[in-house]
């Protein structure tokens, strides 16, 4: 997510002879398209009949599985034209598609990193705030983050067509202070339950509401394997970023990051399966929903 470098040529000179691997890619990217856009649809409409969760905390996640349909069904394809546009030597097409796919790409990266952030942050008010988390977090104000996320992330991506030093700067920064935040959030999150741990049972007073600590563990652990799975497929291809950074681009370099690309999309297609493990309420959803579909 930090710059345009690992696919910057568009011509059979710098690229090699890598029609069997891009070929290869590209059917597997078409069958993650699938996978990804029937699994978060599926995510959308059970969590839409969803009424347990707290409203907010739903929005959020409903948010992260639009982002990731939004993957399956603009990013992927406009990748699957790029890889197709090398295999028959169509290097206009191949520009286009390039700097399209690296638009999206960008957008849609940053805008699941950021509303991962704000998870971890609503999981932290809810452990702090008690009772006043309903007054403070509201659907409003969730529509609100929301929008500004993609309104930044939007800017940094598009800025790329002038200047692609902002779009690079916005990345190394973005990055590290989400991880920041969300370290911050998620440590003091377990450092606040090993007291209750403490506790034979937590206290409440006029300030605070009894905490059903087993249900808000789940609920902090479903959006931390959410954040570990973004990190641990993004990770690859930053790696594979900051190498070209230090040499030329290769042949090798650029089918290393086109697989670091097939694990980003690997994410959006991962997402919904943690969402059914780790959220029982999900779960019981999405059961209801694929009843009343096979019925």
């Amino acid at each position: 997510m930090s710059g345009q470098n690992l696919t910057v040529s568009c011509s059979e000179g710098s690229l090699g002879n890598l029609h069997l691997q891009l070929t290869f890619l590209l059917v597997l990217n078409i069958f993650l398209a699938i996978v990804t856009i029937l699994g978060n649809k599926l995510i959308l409409v059970a969590l839409h009949h969803e009424s347990s969760l707290h409203p907010p905390s739903k929005l959020l996640l409903r948010g992260l599985a639009t982002t990731d349909l939004c993957v399956g069904l603009i990013s992927q394809p406009v990748c699957v034209a790029f890889w197709v546009s090398i295999v028959v030597k169509n290097w206009t097409i191949c520009r286009y598609s390039r700097m399209l796919r690296f638009i999206l790409g960008y957008l849609l990266g940053s805008v699941s990193l950021l509303t991962l952030t704000a998870i971890s942050v609503d999981r932290l008010l809810a452990l702090l705030l008690r009772l006043r988390y309903r007054q403070v977090v509201t659907l409003k104000r969730i529509y609100l983050i929301l929008a500004v996320i993609w309104v930044i992330s939007t800017f940094a991506a598009v800025i790329s067509l002038w200047n692609n030093l902002i779009t690079t700067w916005y990345g190394y920064i973005g990055i590290s202070l989400c991880l920041v935040i969300s370290s911050f959030s998620y440590s003091i999150i377990f450092w606040k339950l090993r007291q209750h741990q403490t506790q034979s049972h937590v206290q409440t007073n006029a300030e605070t509401s009894p905490l059903n600590v087993t249900r808000y563990k789940r609920a902090v652990t479903s959006a931390l394997w959410l954040q570990l799975a973004l990190i641990t497929c993004y990770l690859p291809y930053e790696i594979t970023d900051i190498i070209y950074n230090l040499k030329d681009l290769t042949p090798s370099v650029f089918l290393a990051a086109q697989c670091g690309i097939i694990l980003i999309y690997l994410n959006s297609a991962l997402n919904p399966i943690l969402y059914c493990w780790k959220i029982a309420e999900v779960r019981q959803a999405v059961k209801d929903t694929l009843r009343k579909w096979c019925c």
